[in-house]
Parts: C-alpha cells; sequence; structure tokens
C-alpha cells in the first residue's frame, strides 16, 4: 500500500500551519498500516512530536471515557437508557430536568444550551466541582427535553456526576479500572490539577494554548476552562492520551458494534449506543458523518462513528471497513484562532481513503 500522499499531506500540514505538530494512526481493525509522528510538541521549547506523544484529547473525553463508563454501567443494569435525572439525583433536579433520560443526555437532546462560561464563578470556591454541577442544574432549559439535539458540553457534567453518584467513584477511577485496565491500556488518563498524576516522561505531553485567562502557555492540563476550574477531570473534557491507546479502544468498541468476541463492552449495549434516530447526526456519545461537509471525509460508511475535538483531535472507525483513522494535533497551540484543520480534516480522510482503493 502507498502511503506517501498521506505522509506528505501531514508534513505539508505542518508547513501551511494548520498545526505545530500531529500524529496520525490508520488501521484496518488491529492491523496498523500507517504510524507517524510530524512536527513539534511545543514551538518555544522546539520538542519534536512522537508517536506516543500524550495529547489533550479535548472532547474525545466524551465517547472514549464517559460514554464508555455509562456502557458498562447499563450492560450491569446499574442505569438504563430510559432512567430519569430524578431517579439517580432525588431532590436534587428541579421540575423541568426531572424527566431527563441518560438516552438524552448522551445523544444532546436534554434541552440543555451548548455551553456556558461556568469556570470564573466556581475557579476560586471550595468545592468548584459541585459548583459545577449546581449551576448545570439551575441552568435554564433551552429546548423541552427530548425535542431537539444541540451538542452540549453541560449534557456530559451531568452525566459524569451520575456516573460518580452511581458508582461511588471518581469517573477517572472507573472507567480506569472497568475498561482501560482490562483492555491493557496505560495511556489514557485525566490529570488532577495540584497532583503529580502525569506521565513520567513529560516530553511526551503535547502543549496547547497560550491562555489569557491562566496566564500561561498549558501543558499536561486541560485547556477547556470550565474542566480545569472544576478540578481537571470532568465529563466533557480532561482526558489525556495517545493514539495507540485510542485504536485499541476503538477496536474494542468497534468488535462489540459488529458482534464480535469482545473483553469488556456487551455488544448489544453497543449496538443501543450507536443506533440511529431519524434526522440526527448524534448517536450516544458518538458522532456520525453527516452527508455532506464531514470531518471524516467523502469515503466512510453510514455506520462510521467517531468524534472530534476542539484542540485538535479525532477518530473515526468504520465497521462496514474495518477502518479506524486517529488524527491527533496541537491546532490550538498556541491560539485557538486558527480554525485551518476544518478544511485538512476531510482532505486527509479522503487521501487516507484513496491509498486504500
Amino acid at each position: 500500500m502507498n502511503c506517501n500522499p498521506v505522509y506528505d499531506m501531514m508534513a505539508q500540514g505542518v508547513a501551511d500551519g494548520v498545526f505545530p505538530g500531529g500524529v496520525l494512526l490508520c488501521a484496518r481493525g488491529s492491523d496498523i498500516f500507517f504510524f507517524e509522528a510530524f512536527g513539534l510538541a511545543d514551538l518555544a521549547q522546539k520538542r519534536q512530536m512522537k508517536k506516543d506523544a500524550v495529547f489533550d484529547l479535548a472532547s474525545l473525553t466524551k465517547p472514549l471515557a464517559t460514554s464508555a463508563a455509562m456502557m458498562v454501567l447499563v450492560q450491569e443494569g446499574r442505569l438504563g437508557l430510559h432512567t430519569c435525572l430524578a431517579e439517580v439525583l432525588p431532590g436534587a433536579v428541579a421540575p423541568d430536568k426531572a424527566k431527563i433520560t441518560m438516552e438524552m443526555l448522551l445523544r444532546h437532546t436534554s434541552g440543555l444550551p451548548a455551553h456556558r462560561a461556568f469556570h470564573p464563578i466556581i475557579a476560586d470556591l471550595a468545592d468548584p466541582g459541585q459548583a459545577l454541577i449546581d449551576a448545570v442544574l439551575a441552568e435554564p432549559l433551552e429546548n423541552s427535553p427530548g425535542s431537539r439535539q444541540v451538542y452540549s458540553d453541560l449534557g456530559f457534567m451531568l452525566l459524569c456526576h451520575v456516573i460518580e453518584t452511581v458508582t461511588q467513584q471518581g469517573l477517572d477511577q472507573f472507567v480506569r479500572d472497568r475498561v482501560y485496565t482490562p483492555l491493557g491500556i496505560r495511556d489514557l488518563f485525566f490529570i488532577h490539577l495540584g497532583t503529580k498524576d502525569v506521565p513520567k516522561d513529560r516530553d511526551r505531553l503535547v502543549s496547547t494554548r497560550n491562555c489569557p485567562w491562566r496566564g500561561r502557555v498549558l501543558t499536561g492540563e486541560v485547556e477547556d476552562e470550565n474542566a480545569w476550574a472544576a478540578g481537571g477531570a470532568q465529563g466533557h473534557a480532561g482526558l489525556f492520551g495517545d493514539a495507540l491507546s485510542i485504536h485499541t479502544l476503538c477496536l474494542e468498541i468497534m468488535q462489540a458494534i459488529e458482534q464480535q468476541p469482545t473483553r469488556v463492552l456487551d455488544p448489544a449495549t453497543a449496538a443501543a449506543f450507536v443506533k440511529k434516530y431519524p434526522g440526527q447526526t448524534l448517536v450516544a456519545g458518538f458522532d456520525t458523518p453527516s452527508r455532506t461537509g464531514s470531518s471524516a471525509g467523502r469515503f466512510f460508511s453510514s455506520r462510521t462513528v467517531g468524534h472530534l475535538g476542539f484542540t485538535g483531535t479525532s477518530f473515526w472507525m468504520d465497521p462496514d471497513s474495518g477502518l479506524v483513522v486517529v488524527l491527533l494535533t496541537n491546532r490550538v497551540h498556541p491560539s485557538r484562532s486558527n480554525q485551518k484543520i476544518k478544511k485538512f480534516r476531510p482532505a486527509v480522510h479522503d487521501c487516507i481513503a484513496g491509498c486504500l482503493r
């Protein structure tokens, strides 16, 4: 297979300033046919990107941590997709949110707004994590539950709280114990603020934004302000990881979707999570390619699932072909204003598909 066009495109992405650096992994099932690092992990330090570089995965937290944890709880019968918030958080939920279900939160149909800047309010409080949940629960709904799909960070903040309430463990500990460790994954993890819970080799950490609010370039700190203010580990953002670890988890998810033998995830549960509903592109915890203009390009099948991360990360996996593409970049380093990846993502996925064809 000639992957030179893919290599050249990634190298050109660095040269054109699409991102300072990146790692691209492409596989058919467990067979990795392209895995390379490009550019720099940190501009000021001139650190070269490595294939085992650890990225702030941003919203990949939603499918790879929060949704994976929810799959385990659903398949064990500890929660159901139709379990209402009021059943899990009795006395804490206002009447307008009482009948919001786990599935509505996972599929972004809860009625909650897409985003709110809670961080200036909660950052200096004694318990910022609880303050974040209190703020989400107090936030007025923008739509009636179940009526409209609006991609929402707030829904996944609530899912994190639900998981921690049901398991009496932190999201990070539960997903590590029940998903990552059984799969042999070591390099998907959260970094709690004020701890030394970071990789021994700090040179693996990829830098992100020069944050005006925090007054520094972020390396080993979650870029998302709400997640940072709440302590670093949240349901919508906070997960760090490398490409190989994401590929391992994608294989488990894809095998579950395909009703193949798995080690952790139940195929019936996975099927319920990725079932498409009419008029919706988001399934439970994952995104799917839109008919036009998808970041996955033009050649992934309609059964494809994946997700994007704000920092410049993404994964797409196609059960029909077995193709898994993990694209990790630091496009927000040093500024969020760099939007060139929007055109680059579909183009590089088309290039990968072209090499396979």
